[in-house]
């Protein structure tokens, strides 16, 4: 049985871990504030980008013939896996492997590869039969633009140079502070929009070429979509710690409170068993 001592140290180790775990929902909630703007802020941007590129697409009379464009024999695809670098984020990092281990299992090991952007998913993957193309550690939930050009330029290389046929991103989608969604999105090759049948297209004019503009719109477009996903999962991330956090000190108050309630009774007891053994004694003086 656990003495007063032994009680009273774990309320106190408690109430430290606590005070970590409040600290730590603090600052994923003033983290969150910021990734959640960029998050909300990117996504109109990519959106319309996507249209605009749907449009002139549409507009134009012209066989395109950009690389990003070009669909070729799938004999080697790759899986942009985004994951975090820390822990102490809930479900996040889980889902993320979850969902990825489930499009794997259905793929070739000797025809598909992984690039890891984010520790966890590089710790998980690494001693598995997948392939590891290339791993991105120090984004650190942060947009860094010079690492994400780097990325996209490796993405884009690799799919043009054709050491790749198809790239997939597989990140977390935020919708809310309480709901975020795995979502899996083609990256390349891009499927060149086509009107609906029967539906107006606005009228162009190009210039210089269609070629040209495709050629200049493309990689912002590449760009812009690969930094709206990771957007989206840095602000997944933060908000998955600030509720782990949340529940996390919640639980450890809870605690305190049982420990506390514990700690009294076990004092009570200790106080009443002091007062017989003086009320014994007294009487046995007088006998």
């Amino acid at each position: 049985m656990a003495t007063l001592r032994d009680i009273l140290r774990r309320i106190n180790s408690v109430k430290s871990t606590r005070q970590i775990t409040k600290a730590m929902k603090m600052v994923a909630a003033a983290q969150l504030r910021k990734a959640q703007i960029q998050a909300e802020q990117s996504r109109p941007y990519a959106e319309k980008m996507s249209d605009m590129l749907g449009h002139l697409s549409a507009a134009s009379t012209d066989k395109l013939s950009h690389p990003y464009f070009e669909k070729r024999d799938v004999k080697k695809q790759t899986l942009v896996l985004m994951t975090s670098d820390r822990g102490l984020c809930g479900a996040f990092n889980s889902n993320m492997i979850r969902r990825a281990e489930k499009w794997l299992s259905e793929r070739d090991p000797e025809k598909t590869e992984l690039v890891c952007v984010g520790r966890r998913g590089h710790l998980y993957f690494r001693k598995r039969q997948w392939t590891i193309s290339e791993v991105y550690n120090d984004f650190n939930a942060e947009m860094k633009f010079t690492m994400v050009r780097g990325l996209v330029d490796y993405l884009t290389n690799r799919f043009v140079d054709g050491q790749t046929d198809e790239i997939y991103l597989l990140y977390t989608k935020f919708i809310s502070t309480a709901k975020t969604i795995p979502t899996l999105e083609k990256y390349l090759n891009i499927d060149r929009p086509e009107s609906e049948e029967g539906k107006a297209v606005g009228a162009y004019i190009f210039e210089p070429t269609p070629d040209a503009i495709f050629s200049n719109l493309l990689p912002r477009y590449a760009l812009v979509r690969l930094q709206s996903a990771l957007a989206d999962s840095f602000a997944s991330e933060h908000a998955t710690r600030m509720m782990a956090m949340t529940l996390a000190t919640n639980n450890a108050g809870e605690m305190i409170d049982a420990l506390t309630l514990k700690y009294n009774k076990a004092r009570q007891a200790a106080i009443t068993t002091e007062i017989l053994e003086v009320v014994g004694g007294a009487e046995a003086l007088k006998a």
